[in-house]
Parts: structure tokens; sequence; C-alpha cells
């Protein structure tokens, strides 16, 4: 049995601030997840980061400004990768009709502005698993 902790590639699309990211990424680790926590904005850097790294899954923040289509890009190149089997979930900035857009796109769940870290949290113990 594989004892190693989950796997989570923290990522951005969109231009902002990283400071509640940061925070994400510290109270994920401290939940018993290996985080690891990419500044990179692309679809292309996103996945290539996920796959060198082994990530179970990839967290990305919607930052103001971001591309929606990006989510479609990622699951696209994932899928080329032979690695569709790494879970999206994005969180942040989205506008509410934008929300059913990107799941269709491949996000598995979209976590609104203000949803607590505990949240993040309880979700990612329910349904992230090592792949």
């Amino acid at each position: 049995m594989d004892d190693r902790k989950i796997r989570i590639l923290l990522a951005k699309l969109g231009g902002g601030f990283d400071s509640a990211m940061l925070k994400l990424a510290m109270a994920i680790r401290e939940a018993g997840f290996e985080v690891i926590y990419t500044e990179v904005q692309t679809p292309e850097a996103i996945v290539k980061s996920a796959i060198q790294e082994s990530a179970d899954h990839i967290g990305i923040t919607t930052l103001p400004g971001a591309n929606i289509e990006d989510f479609a890009k990622i699951s696209e190149l994932l899928a080329e990768e032979r690695s569709s089997n790494i879970q999206i979930t994005a969180g942040g900035y989205l506008k509410e009709e934008d929300i059913s857009r990107v799941k269709v796109m491949g996000v598995n769940e979209f976590f609104p502005k203000g949803t607590t870290f505990s949240e993040l949290i309880q979700w990612a113990r329910e349904h992230i698993k090592a792949t």
C-alpha cells in the first residue's frame, strides 16, 4: 500500500497578489497534504509542472482577468499527456454564469471567493485520491 501524501499542485490564472494562495498552501500542508506551490499562469506550464511533480490534483486560483477558456486547455493537455486522472478544482473570482461553464471544461469543483480553508480541506479529504 502506498503511504505517500497526496500531492496538490497550486497554480493561478490571472494577475494579482499571492497572499491568499500562500495562506491556502500553508493550511493544506498543515492538514497533511503535500503542496507544490507554483506561480505559473499558463495552461502549458501548469500541466507540465503537475506531471513533473507527480501531482494527484491541481488546484487553481482564478484571479481577476483570468481567461476561463484556459480550463478547457488544461483538461485537453492533461488528456494529451495521458494524465486525465489528475483532477482539477478552482476557486476565486468567477461570474456566477461561468461556474457551470468551467465544470463542463473539466473542473471537478469550483469554490467561490469566501469559501473557508476548512471547507476546502474537508472537500479535499473526501474527494482527492492518490493517482
